[in-house]
């Protein structure tokens, strides 16, 4: 099994591009703080396509607050005859995890004021 589920914020702007089959390509990185360690952190390449992708490049940006669901792929290459070796997180999902207060506008107030008794109650 290869899956991974992360959380963190994006450490740079997405990077949308267009395959020449037409497929839409979003590269972007991910910074993970250790639990134990609050000065340092680990950061993971991030690709996703298509809509996801449109989705990601529209809405997304250094900082947002996500969460990602994926599975690790190797990234090994040739270049100039120079091996290169590497890791990228495939997103099969990503989630908003928080906001930069700074930036972004607070959500609309959805009426709820309360925990509802049973989940029929749920509107939805």
């Amino acid at each position: 099994m290869n899956k991974v589920i992360i959380s963190g914020n994006l450490a740079r702007d997405v990077e949308l591009k267009i395959t020449a089959s037409g497929k839409s390509l979003a590269r972007m990185s991910i910074a993970v703080g250790r639990p134990f360690a609050k000065d340092k952190a680990d950061f993971f390449n991030l690709i996703a396509w298509d809509k996801q992708a449109e989705f990601c490049h529209r809405y997304l940006k250094k900082g947002s607050g996500v969460i990602v669901e994926g599975r690790i792929e190797n990234d090994n290459y040739e270049k100039d005859g120079v091996k290169h070796y590497g890791n990228n997180i495939q997103v099969e999902r990503i989630e908003f995890s928080g906001r930069k207060k700074d930036t972004e506008e607070t959500p609309a107030d959805d009426g709820f004021e309360g925990e509802y008794e049973s989940d029929a109650d749920i509107p939805f």
